[in-house]
């Protein structure tokens, strides 16, 4: 059962990295064509006359989405170890501790999930759309939930491995 859940977790924190790397490349790609056309506008005195049409919003979501999968990919490796307090305690005491830890990311992942959940229904229903781009609400809310969702799921994993099995993590600093 502890293979499995590894082979689970590392499978899930794979698909958060590619979903993390896509969103934070798309972010740089819009990024770069806008303020390349914006310095070739103003290179030309204005004759060409060129931009990304809502680079502002396309970059915040994005920016969310690869925030959202980074921390799902690496919540494993999220605690910063406190040497006064621990440095005196066992391994398994300290792996324990750190499964107790991933609980609050656990809880915060599901809270983000349920009010994004609620933020896409509304979306939905009152045809909410983004402001320049006028792209529906709903799918990026919903998709935002579907990362809050694997950072919990990747967590609960991550406690019962450490918590449960005492299966020990690499920390913050290398441990």
């Amino acid at each position: 059962m502890q293979q499995g859940l590894m082979r689970l977790s590392h499978w899930l924190g794979a698909l958060c990295k590619v979903i993390g790397g896509v969103s934070l490349l798309a972010l740089l790609m819009v990024t770069i064509v806008d303020v390349g056309l914006r310095f070739l506008s103003d290179l030309t005195s204005g004759a060409v006359s060129l931009s990304v049409a809502g680079s502002v919003e396309l970059v915040s979501y994005l920016l969310l989405f690869s925030l959202l999968a980074a921390m799902a990919a690496s919540v494993e490796k999220s605690q910063v170890v406190v040497e006064v307090l621990t440095h005196r305690l066992n391994d398994s005491l300290k792996t324990r501790i750190h499964g107790f830890y991933l609980v609050g990311f656990a809880v915060m992942g599901l809270i983000l999930c349920t009010g994004l959940i609620d933020s896409g229904r509304g979306a939905l229903e009152h045809g909410e759309v983004t402001q320049d781009l006028r792209i529906s609400m709903g799918p990026i809310y919903f998709f935002a939930a579907f990362l809050s969702a694997l950072l919990s799921l990747r967590s609960l994993l991550h406690v019962v491995l450490s918590g449960v099995f005492g299966q020990e993590e690499e920390t913050a600093h290398g441990e």
